[in-house]
């Protein structure tokens, strides 16, 4: 697995990650010895960026990534998020990014990953409460103490990423982005880039839809959240979705790979300063998914692509209206 930078403050991650959310929540049934094993399945195939979050099973799916690579940290480029703030008395999430706050929650995290730095401590939503430049200042205290290596943003503004950066060097930013979802980059992408910020971009699969293996809502599973949040996923855009995904698979048909790998392979092809985490806690999956760095997509290809699924063809928002409410805008 090649290895590439991630920003400009020396990170070096794998060209791809490994998105750990799915394993401990919202996806439906946790099986936490395949999730395990496939933790270390990547690491197996060079993948080292794993990346979680204290709100994913409000704490569990750190302690399952502390617990498996315990014995091969070194291997590992950690990162995990604060600013979702959960319970198990309250799991709905709260903003939070006061500084007291953020040392808590990172000592909380450390204590849970079992680890003595966090390599890529990110902001996971911005606080509209509490000014940037008082978070970021409290993140960068965490970098001063050893206990973080490196600072991020999750779905954070231009503007928002500007002031912060300002603070203290900003090393990625962590953003929807997909074939399905390219509000990136109209601004964000360009603005990233100008400040040699690199860009890691979640549900590059766009929540498992352009796996083409969903064909109806009904299987998803009574744990498994995705109807219920993302309107995309909502019956009347379902179908229309779908019509879209039949062409990706029709052009992954063509070429002799999955729908998946191809969709892949588009955000792969959109600059080496970006790394995707496609989520899985299937080895069968992380596998495929790991393929698709060698699939190298010509212009032309690129083109038909998304000429296949066109933006204005898209049904529904990203998020409900209520998550699009911790979305800094």
């Amino acid at each position: 697995m090649e290895k590439v930078k991630l920003g400009s403050q020396g990170a070096v991650v794998s060209r791809m990650g490994l998105g750990c959310m799915g394993m401990s929540e919202f996806y439906g049934e946790r099986n936490d010895q395949e999730s395990a094993a496939t933790i270390l399945r990547a690491l197996d195939l060079g993948i080292n960026f794993l990346d979680t979050a204290d709100m994913y099973g409000i704490g569990d799916n750190e302690e399952l990534i502390g617990k498996t690579i315990r014995n091969r940290r070194d291997e590992v480029f950690l990162a995990t998020k604060f600013g979702n703030k959960r319970s198990k008395d309250n799991p709905a999430s709260v903003v939070v990014g006061t500084p007291e706050y953020v040392h808590s929650a990172c000592d909380a995290s450390l204590k849970r990953l079992g680890v003595d730095h966090i390599d890529l401590y990110y902001q996971h939503r911005v606080d509209p409460n509490t000014p940037i430049e008082d978070t970021v200042g409290a993140m960068a205290e965490l970098v001063k103490a050893g206990k973080v290596k490196y600072l991020g943003l999750s779905e954070a503004s231009p503007a928002t990423i500007r002031r912060a950066h300002k603070i203290h060097p900003i090393t990625a930013l962590q953003t929807e982005y997909s074939l399905w979802e390219r509000h990136v980059e109209a601004e964000i992408l360009p603005t990233v880039r100008e400040l040699g910020i690199g860009f890691v971009p979640y549900s590059p699969l766009g929540r498992g839809f352009l796996t083409g293996a969903i064909k109806n809502t009904q299987n998803l599973g009574a744990e498994d959240f995705r109807a219920a949040r993302y309107p995309r996923f909502a019956q009347g855009a379902f179908d229309k979705n779908l019509v879209l995904v039949e062409r990706l698979e029709a052009i992954a048909q063509r070429k002799g790979i999955k729908a998946s790998q191809l969709a892949l392979a588009w955000v792969l092809a959109k600059g080496k300063d970006m790394v995707p985490i496609p989520g899985t806690k299937r080895r069968k999956y992380l596998e495929e998914n790991a393929a698709a760095v060698d699939i190298h997509l010509s212009s032309a290809e690129i083109a038909e692509l998304e000429a296949a699924v066109p933006e204005s063809e898209i049904a529904g928002d990203r998020y409900n209206t209520a998550a699009l409410k911790s979305v800094d805008r």
